[in-house]
């Protein structure tokens, strides 16, 4: 892979201006940001579940705000690797140190569970493991292998970067070639650094999405951002012809929101929901076969819905 993305053309966006409410530390979250709590039992039947199983999922370990709906519909997104991650991203409330070993039988864990749930898409992301020689790799075929023979379902993988071991990523492709692969961009170059951590590298990220596409180029890519960092639209729209210029298919937007007041990036500003749309539908004009831009979106969110609508 090469060390710099390609050079883009820049294309002149037309941006409205919007005017929205930015963070405060005693002010309230906006109204668009507040969601009711789902109904019924599914969600103690999936909790339940991943209890018995044992089993990791970033919806718990990241704090998702979508966590009791997925759960209330019977879908999670399953985190491997253990639940410690060797990076230490300023937005993620995942927790860092030193992981534990691997767990042999997760793979048949994690593949009963997408069974008793009757997921037909399953979507797997993993904490990063930068102790390991290989990132992880082979535990991701395991787990791929163990759900497809177990379920029949399409497989997502949501990944790390792989940075410290290249031909990881090379591995999964070519020997479990999952049906979607999903690494998120996260931020703008700007910010990179600061919101990702020093190891993690801008032009890394774009030439990992291109290059399972050219491993294997019936795999859909897709990858996402946290807006409210301190990002302007321009440098989102410079972000998005990179990532169409990478060929990547699918394009996630979502709002960051602070896990924790103290270890934590603060709320920049609060997006509202007109402004998402405004990106989801230039993104469509764009070239993004399937754009999810709102508030509440996050890398994972309806995910088979989007895979199948491609």
């Amino acid at each position: 892979m090469s060390d710099s993305p390609e050079l883009v053309e820049r294309t002149v966006v037309e941006l409205p201006i919007i005017d929205a409410p930015g963070p405060h530390p005693k002010q309230r979250l906006p109204k668009w940001l507040k969601r009711n709590v789902p109904k019924g039992n599914a969600n103690h039947f999936t909790q339940s579940l991943l209890e018995e199983l044992q089993l990791e999922t970033v919806c718990d370990s990241a704090k998702c705000p979508n966590r009791m709906e997925c759960y209330s519909q019977k879908t999670a997104t399953f985190m491997i690797l253990g639940n410690v991650c060797t990076r230490a991203c300023s937005f993620c409330s995942v927790p860092r140190g030193k992981p534990e070993e691997l767990s042999g039988d997760e793979p048949d864990r994690l593949a009963e569970a997408a069974y008793r749930l009757g997921l037909k898409h399953v979507v797997i992301t993993s904490v990063t493991r930068d102790d390991l020689p290989d990132g992880g790799a082979d535990h991701y075929i395991r787990c791929i292998a163990a759900v497809r023979e177990r379920t029949g379902a399409t497989v997502e993988v949501l990944t790390p970067d792989f940075i410290h071991c290249r031909e990881a990523l090379d591995r999964i492709i070519v020997e479990a070639s999952p049906d979607v692969f999903n690494h998120n961009t996260e931020t703008v170059p700007r910010l990179y650094k600061r919101v990702r951590g020093v190891t993690s590298e801008y032009a890394w990220t774009l030439d990992l999405l291109k290059r399972v596409k050219e491993l294997n180029p019936k795999v859909k890519t897709k990858s996402g951002l946290m807006l409210g960092l301190g990002e302007t639209q321009e440098e989102v729209f410079a972000v998005l012809e990179d990532l169409l210029a990478h060929d990547v298919d699918f394009l996630t937007l979502g709002q960051y929101l602070q896990p924790d007041e103290q270890r934590f990036l603060k709320v920049e500003r609060y997006i509202p929901p007109e402004e998402f749309e405004m990106y989801g539908r230039k993104s469509k004009e764009m070239g993004f076969k399937q754009v999810a831009s709102g508030p509440f979106v996050r890398s994972s969110y309806h995910a088979r819905d989007m895979a199948e609508a491609y």
